[in-house]
C-alpha cells in the first residue's frame, strides 16, 4: 500500500486546484484547471491501487470533460460576461458558510471510517457477497480482473441499466437541442489552419482509438472496459473536430451512425441476455454460452457485452458533442 503522506500531498494539491478553478476569471484557465483537478484525483486512486477508478477519472475527467469544455469555448468565448460591477470578486456570506458547515459535517463523518486497506472493516468481515467475490472469481470465470468480474458478470443486471441511463442521456439531448438545419459548415479559424496542431493530431488519433478498442476488448485482463474504452474512442473523435472542424468531423462519422450505435450498444448487452435464455439459462447467466467449459462462456458473455457498452458511450459522448458544437 503508498505511503499515507502521497495521498495527502496530492489531496493539498486537489484543494488548491479547485480554488484556483473558483477565482479564475478566465474560463478557458478556469477548464484546464478542472482537467489538472481530475489527472490529480487519478493520481490519487492510483496511489491507492483502485486503477480502474483511476482510468475512468483520468478517461472522463481530465479527457473528454476537458475537451468538451474547451469545445464548448470556442463558440461562446473565454471571458465571463457582464459589467465590471458583475465580475468583481464578491464573497457570498450565507453561501460560505453552508459550504464550510458542509465540508465539517463531511470531515467529521469521515472520523469513524476504517483505515485504508484494513481487513478488520465491516465490509469485508460481515457481508458474504464480497468474500465470494474473492475467493471465487476467478474459479468461476477465470477472469483476472475482479472488477469486471463484478461488473459485467455477477452485477451485470446493474451496469445494463446503466448503459440504458447512459442511451437515455443521448436521447434527452437529441428532444432538446436538435433541430432541423444544414450541415456544419466550416468555421473560419479553425486550428486546423495551425500546421502544428493538424500534424499532432494525424499521428496521435490513430493510437488514441486503438488504445480505446484495447481497453474496451481487455477489460477482463487489466483496468478498463467499455466505459473507459467508450469515453477514449470519443475523445478521439473530438480531438478530430476540434482540430479539422465539426463538419470534417461529421463527414467522416456521420451523426446518423452515432445515432444507430447508441441503440445499438443497448442491444447487443440485452441480446446476450436473451442468448442466455435462448440456450437454457438464465438472462446475462454467461456460463450457458459455453455449456461445455463455462469459464469460456463467462468470458465470451463479458466481453460481448463490454463491446455492448463501449458502443453505446462512445457514440453517446460524440452525439452530445454535436449537438452542444452545432451552431
Amino acid at each position: 500500500m503508498t505511503d499515507r503522506w502521497i495521498v495527502e500531498l496530492l489531496l493539498a494539491v486537489v484543494v488548491v486546484t479547485a480554488v484556483g478553478v473558483v477565482r479564475a476569471r478566465n474560463l478557458l484557465v478556469a477548464s484546464v484547471l478542472l482537467g489538472i483537478y481530475s489527472l490529480v484525483m487519478a493520481l490519487i486512486w492510483t496511489a491507492m491501487e483502485a486503477y480502474d477508478v483511476a482510468l475512468t477519472e483520468a478517461a472522463v475527467g481530465a479527457g473528454i470533460s476537458t475537451l468538451l469544455l474547451i469545445g464548448a469555448l470556442i463558440r461562446t468565448g473565454s471571458r465571463i460576461g457582464g459589467s465590471k460591477e458583475r465580475d468583481a470578486p464578491r464573497i457570498d456570506k450565507v453561501a460560505l458558510a453552508v459550504a464550510v458547515l458542509t465540508g465539517a459535517a463531511l470531515a467529521y463523518g469521515t472520523l469513524d471510517m476504517p483505515a485504508i486497506g484494513d481487513p478488520t472493516a465491516p465490509v469485508h468481515v460481515h457481508p458474504k457477497v464480497a468474500r465470494h467475490y474473492i475467493d471465487r472469481s476467478m474459479e468461476e470465470t477465470h477472469v483476472p480482473n475482479m472488477v469486471t468480474v463484478v461488473l459485467a458478470s455477477y452485477r451485470g443486471y446493474d451496469t445494463m441499466f446503466e448503459t440504458c441511463v447512459v442511451f437515455t442521456a443521448a436521447l434527452g439531448v437529441m428532444v432538446l437541442l436538435r433541430r432541423r438545419r444544414p450541415p456544419a459548415e466550416p468555421a473560419p479559424g479553425e486550428m486546423r489552419e495551425q500546421a502544428i496542431f493538424v500534424v499532432m493530431t494525424r499521428m496521435t488519433v490513430p493510437f488514441v482509438l486503438a488504445y480505446g478498442s484495447y481497453v474496451i476488448t481487455h477489460g477482463e485482463l487489466g483496468p478498463g472496459g467499455g466505459f473507459q474504452g467508450g469515453v477514449i474512442l470519443a475523445a478521439g473523435y473530438l480531438i478530430y473536430a476540434l482540430v479539422y472542424g465539426l463538419a470534417a468531423a461529421q463527414r467522416a462519422l456521420p451523426p446518423r451512425l452515432t445515432d444507430v450505435g447508441a441503440g445499438l450498444g443497448v442491444l447487443i448487452y440485452a441480446g446476450v441476455g436473451v442468448a442466455c435464455l435462448l440456450l437454457g439459462g438464465d438472462f446475462l447467466a454467461y456460463d450457458a454460452l459455453n455449456q461445455a467449459d463455462p469459464a469460456k462462456g463467462q468470458q465470451l458473455g463479458m466481453t460481448l457485452v463490454e463491446l455492448g457498452v463501449g458502443l453505446t458511450v462512445a457514440c453517446v459522448m460524440v452525439t452530445i458533442f454535436n449537438e452542444v458544437a452545432q451552431p
